[in-house]
């Protein structure tokens, strides 16, 4: 086990396996140095966890939607180690942007985020700052209620 996947269980959460695309698709793509994930739902066992399916997030489902949003991190991460074979690969998190449904008026899209950011840097320490967008988007695929993409850079062997 890798040392960035023990720090990931002391967080109270273990990285899922590879969930199969849903599409004409690859769940994340090496160019260079970075390795860039396609978006993520909060998917546990295959199933949506709350707020999912339920469609949007709004001020009462807020909370949940953090979790989710670490919950959908942990697929990203999962789709960067399907690439680079091991998390401890990764030199720095560049980016993340997490799209979340929102109800009409909600505005706290970057509270969500929190949740996913947060847990890079309890993950990774400094390597885990990064840049960061949150979207509220009127809805996301399979009525999820949020979405993450992640960039990363990382090291790999010279050949």
């Amino acid at each position: 086990m890798s040392i960035i996947e023990e720090k990931i269980i002391q967080t109270g959460f273990i990285l899922p396996q590879l969930a199969a695309a849903a599409g004409l698709y690859s769940p994340a793509i090496r160019s260079g140095n970075l390795v860039y994930t396609s978006g993520q739902l909060p998917l546990l066992d295959g199933k949506l966890v709350e707020p999912g399916g339920k469609g949007v997030v709004n001020e009462e489902r807020k909370e949940d939607a953090v979790y989710a949003s670490r919950v959908a991190l942990l697929n990203a991460l999962a789709a960067i180690k399907s690439v680079t074979g091991t998390l401890d690969s990764i030199e720095r998190i560049v980016k993340l942007t997490l799209y979340v449904a929102s109800e009409q008026g909600f505005s706290n899209q970057h509270l969500v985020a929190n949740g996913a950011s947060s847990l890079l840097h309890e993950i990774f320490g400094e390597r885990g700052s990064h840049a960061r967008s949150a979207v509220g988007v009127a809805a996301l695929p399979l009525n999820a209620s949020l979405e993450i993409e992640l960039i990363a850079q990382c090291k790999f062997p010279v050949i």
